[in-house]
């Protein structure tokens, strides 16, 4: 046995060596072995004991040896016995370390464990924890993925709402019922042309029934003499016994601290979802293994999800053959050919922008006709012909955004592109319509609001003060009605479509045409766009009516449970189901694009329309962001000159190169990190094919933990681990 066994393990020693001598000469080796010979002498004079081992294992042991003290031996991809071994290594540490070293590892360790139990008691606390886990469990991380995005929005929404509320109204409350020594600072309309600041809000005399109905539905009448719009807060400041409260200043800087706020949350969660992406890029051979072999989600526990989940998994290798039976067909393809489908596909685009322009194009008309007989009596008009008017930007909106998908749909079938590309396409196209005609409505106003038409009166005040003398709270009241009317159509097609289609599917399925009808899907990419448009509506109108982030938090809570009862009871999931890592991502890919839309109005309506003369804190500065010069005017001069020069081109040109050097630096460490990955990748094929030695193995972690981010990490731990099992 011994005689057999020697030739073996000669010939698999000598068939292996020549890949680890290869790795041995890679740079990231070396720098690995630089590093090393300098921590070393250092980890004598610690009192670092190693045990002796070859020189694969020592190198291994003391990468992972070197990192016992910040990082658990749980989060090591190692077996049990290996683990232990680990853990005599560390308690044999500690003790040669000093008392002082040897009390900072206590502590780090109970801190730790500290941490780790008040995490576990806030995993409790969480919003709507035990639906949401109940939804993963019955249908899968992809629709658990849309309803943990929904918690999100209400977090981020209550977030902004108690950033305005703390900025804004908090001292006016504070003020306003005498339970601090303060009084208002009015506003000082001597220096103003009187005809600009004259502000009609509504006539008095007999008021009928339903014009209650109609102010609460548009935001007119009671509604737009209260803290919910922007025109109630006509305060200059707040005057306490030590300092003067500038309402202006912080009313501009509660709505820059929401937008920023809004950025870094957002830009924050969806990096976590870039790097799970990165991490499961994979080849197309990888692509089917992966479906075949770790496809199946174990959060599964209902018959009928788990035999959707298999239908979903067909579905998606039908697809990716369909991929690969496309690609096939573009290799092959003669030039003819391809002359002839991009221009299709040219042809098609135009119809594209053409349908989108249409839809623009009658959002403005309507948004002109409606804002041009809004004024007229409430007397004068019957309570149909009042409500249809006030609404009629919203419900060509929604028509707009309810045709257009079901248009594009059909287009896409015809530029022949890979089905994976088409749902791709066809998303971006409903996203750009979606979040562009908040924008063309916002624009629509803004060129309304500006158009003087030789109008004495206009010109005097910089905006049409005839139609629009607190231009803001109408801006406001235009958003306020948009995120209405997005909740009732919401609850409408709950309660008036798919409840009566489910009582028919079930009550009726013998009927043919039911049957091809058949039940509503919960598709998630269309309930994803509703709550981004409702969100992108809530960002631009946060300024013009500060109480809308309330409101928006209020809409997304219904919204959750009116979902949720929809899901259960009244609709099936799609077939086509969505990974929750990929979900996650493109939800927050959307809601930024969303952010970024919002900012656009805002800034130039903060920047280039002048603000109201009429109400508002803004009234003795020609646009908002004066406040801003006027409160850097206030500050001493030597800290005046600092910010002058921060903001001058001289401080501006240099800042932006470095930016970009910066920006450089890290896109060619990306690179060299995607060569390092590949070229990982690679060798770690070599040693499974050749059955190589525990020492190549160990070899190529340690590069993988010295070498690669720590986002690549887990998807190597699980490579590594198979190796080791194998």
């Amino acid at each position: 046995m011994q005689m057999s066994r020697q030739p073996e393990n000669q010939s698999v020693e000598g068939f292996s060596s020549p890949p680890v001598n290869f790795l041995q000469e890679l740079p990231s080796y070396r720098s690995v072995a630089r590093r090393r010979t300098t921590i070393l002498p250092r980890d004598k004079q610690s009192g670092t004991l190693l045990k002796p081992a070859d020189s694969y294992g020592s190198h291994l042991e003391g990468g992972i040896t070197k990192n016992l003290s910040s990082q658990s031996i749980r989060k090591y991809a190692l077996n049990i016995s290996e683990k232990r071994r680990l853990r005599d290594i560390q308690e044999t540490q500690m003790k040669y370390l000093s008392e002082w070293d040897q009390w900072k590892q206590y502590s780090s360790k109970s801190w730790k464990r500290f941490l780790e139990k008040a995490r576990e008691m806030t995993t409790h606390l969480e919003l709507w924890r035990k639906d949401i886990r109940s939804i993963e469990g019955k249908f899968g991380t992809g629709i658990q993925s849309y309803f943990s995005f929904l918690r999100f929005l209400v977090l981020l929404n209550l977030v902004i709402f108690l950033i305005i509320f703390m900025l804004v109204l908090l001292p006016i409350l504070l003020t306003k019922y005498k339970i601090t020594n303060s009084t208002f600072v009015l506003i000082p309309f001597k220096d103003m042309d009187i005809q600009c600041t004259i502000y009609p809000i509504s006539s008095s005399g007999l008021i009928y029934f339903y014009s209650y109905i109609i102010d609460l539905l548009s935001g007119t009448g009671f509604l737009e003499e209260t803290s919910l719009f922007y025109g109630h807060y006509t305060i200059h400041g707040i005057k306490f016994q030590n300092f003067t409260y500038d309402l202006p200043l912080a009313y501009l800087i509660s709505t820059i601290a929401y937008l920023a706020l809004s950025l870094l949350w957002i830009v924050k969660r969806s990096v976590e979802g870039f790097k799970i992406n990165l991490i499961r890029s994979e080849e197309h051979f990888q692509s089917y293994c992966n479906k075949i072999f770790a496809g199946w989600d174990f959060c599964i526990t209902n018959r009928s999800m788990a035999d959707l989940k298999h239908s979903s998994l067909r579905y998606e290798l039908r697809a990716d053959l369909e991929e690969e039976r496309i690609r096939q067909k573009i290799a092959e393809r003669t030039s003819e050919e391809t002359i002839r489908i991009y221009s299709l596909r040219l042809f098609l685009n135009c119809i594209v922008l053409a349908v989108l322009a249409a839809c623009f194009y009658a959002i403005y008309i309507a948004t002109i006709f409606s804002q041009e007989h809004m004024k007229k009596e409430i007397d004068k008009m019957v309570f149909g012909e009042n409500l249809l008017i006030l609404y009629l930007p919203s419900i060509v909106i929604t028509l707009a955004n309810f045709i257009t998908p079901i248009i594009f749909a059909k287009i896409i079938h015809y530029e022949d592109y890979s089905p994976g590309f088409e749902i791709r396409l066809t998303i971006l196209r409903c996203v750009f319509m979606r979040l562009a005609t908040i924008c063309v409505l916002v624009f629509t106003l803004g060129s309304k609001i500006t158009s003087c038409d030789n109008d004495t009166l206009c010109e005097l005040c910089g905006y049409n003060q005839k139609l629009y003398p607190c231009w803001e709270t109408q801006v406001g009241q235009e958003m306020y009605k948009l995120m209405i009317f997005d909740f009732i159509m919401i609850l409408a097609v709950t309660i008036f479509i798919d409840f009566p289609r489910k009582l028919l599917v079930t009550y009726c399925s013998s009927w043919k045409l039911i049957r091809c009808w058949g039940q509503q899907e919960f598709a998630i990419p269309d309930n994803v766009l509703g709550i981004v448009y409702g969100q992108t509506i809530c960002w631009i109108g946060a300024f013009f009516s500060p109480l809308l982030p309330a409101i928006a938090t209020l809409k997304f809570i219904i919204i959750f449970y009116v979902k949720e009862l929809s899901l259960l009871y009244t609709c099936r999931p799609s077939p086509r189901q969505f990974r929750a890592s990929n979900s996650n991502f493109f939800f927050l890919l959307v809601l930024l694009i969303g952010l970024c839309l919002a900012i656009i109005p805002l800034t130039i309506s903060m920047s280039r329309i002048p603000s109201s003369k009429a109400c508002g804190p803004f009234t003795i500065f020609n646009t908002t962001w004066d406040v801003v010069p006027r409160t850097v005017s206030t500050f001493p001069s030597s800290l005046q000159s600092l910010v002058h020069g921060i903001t001058s081109e001289a401080f501006a040109v240099p800042f932006f190169m470095i930016i970009c050097l910066v920006m450089f630096y890290f896109i060619a460490l990306a690179g060299a990190h995607k060569r390092v990955v590949v070229q990982l990748r690679e060798q770690l094929s070599l040693v499974r094919n050749c059955t190589a030695p525990r020492e190549g193995v160990d070899l190529l972690w340690l590069l993988l933990t010295t070498t690669v981010p720590k986002p690549h990490l887990r998807e190597a731990a699980i490579t590594e681990g198979r190796l080791k099992e194998a």
